[in-house]
Order: C-alpha cells, then structure tokens, then sequence
C-alpha cells in the first residue's frame, strides 16, 4: 500500500467531503498514524523556525502556528462529524437489528460503533422489551467512576524552566508559549512530558 501524504489541503478536502455527504466517508486506515507524524513533522518545524534569529523567523512562525491551529481546527471537526454519524448508525442498526456494512470505519470507531449497539441493545432488551411484556426493567448497572477522584489527578502544577514555544501536544490540543519561571497548571501527561525533558519542574505537593 502506498504512504498516504497527509497536507493541509487534503485534510480540508477529507473534511468538506464528510460535512456534504450523508454516509461516513472511506479514509485510509492508517489515517490516525499519517496525522500524527504530519503533525510531528509541523512541530518540528516550528520548533527549528523559534530557534532562528532572522529578521523573516517571526513571520514564518506565526504563520507555521497558524497552519497547525486551523489543522486542528479541521481534526476536531472531522472527528465530530463521523462520530455524530457512528452514534446514529449505531442508534439505526439497534432498532432494526439487521446487519449493515461497516466498512468505511476506522478501526477505533469500529470498536466505538460495537460498544455503543451493545449497549444500546442491552437497554432494549432490558427496558423495553420487559416492559411489554408486563415486567419491570432489568439491568445489570456498573459502578459509575468516582469522577472526583479522577479529576485529582488530571493534572500537575509546573515551573518552567526554559522559555518554551507554542506545540501540540500527543492530545492534538495547543499548548504554551511558556516562559521561564512562569508557573501553569496543565494536563499531567504534557506535564510529565516537560518535566522528563527538563524544561519545567513538578510543583504539585
């Protein structure tokens, strides 16, 4: 299979054709991986493009952090409109119980479409189909997470220490520019991130 070049134009392409049609639109497979390693390869310009001291550096980094922002801008749109498509598709094959072709989804939404239809399905059978038969629902309900205990931990308060530009992190989000001695509170995966490559310090008691 050839290596799928991932640009900006054929991202907005990929995007416009999932907002106009009605079907979840095919994509490569390895699409996940072709985003990542795009966005790797933009970084790493930016971060080139900091270090320099040219009159036209500043010209080219803002316009480098622009082209990353729209491109996630276009990554969470994406994201959003097949998964609004795999809930429906999902809310479809529940209620008709027939088969139905899943071949346009990429893996990791194959398994969010089977885990929402099992679900979906175990409502059903568990409420509805109970109650016209004159029985009071039945389910078999998890725990729901301590959430707060969760959100404890989501995070870690840092010190930086080397002034750092503006990046996006493995979360596909935009983080910084910091600066030296500036303290932030942000996600303990980009926190631990800084703090093993010695650009910032824990300061979390």
């Amino acid at each position: 299979m050839p290596e799928v070049i991932i640009t900006y134009e054929n991202l907005y392409e990929i995007l416009r054709r999932e907002k106009y049609r009605t079907e979840l639109q095919k994509i490569d497979e390895t699409f996940y991986q072709d985003v990542i390693k795009y966005l790797q390869e933009k970084t790493a310009i930016l971060e080139s493009q900091s270090r320099k001291e040219s009159i036209f550096a500043s010209t080219e980094v803002e316009k480098t952090q622009t082209q990353l922002k729209n491109v996630l801008k276009i990554l969470k749109e994406l994201y959003e409109k097949r998964e609004n498509k795999i809930i429906q598709f999902a809310l479809f094959c529940s209620r008709s119980n027939n088969a139905q072709d899943t071949s346009t989804m990429l893996p990791e939404e194959f398994d969010l479409y089977s885990q929402l239809k099992e679900t979906l399905d175990n409502y059903r059978l568990g409420i509805l189909n109970n109650i016209l038969q004159n029985k009071l629902p039945s389910l078999s309900l998890s725990n729901p997470k301590d959430l707060k205990g969760e959100e404890k931990t989501d995070s870690l308060s840092i010190q930086v220490l080397k002034d750092i530009p503006e990046f996006v992190g493995p979360d596909l989000s935009v983080y910084g520019p910091f600066k030296v001695g500036e303290k932030q509170q942000i996600p303990t995966m980009i926190a631990q991130m800084l703090i093993d490559t010695e650009q910032a310090k824990n300061e979390t008691s």
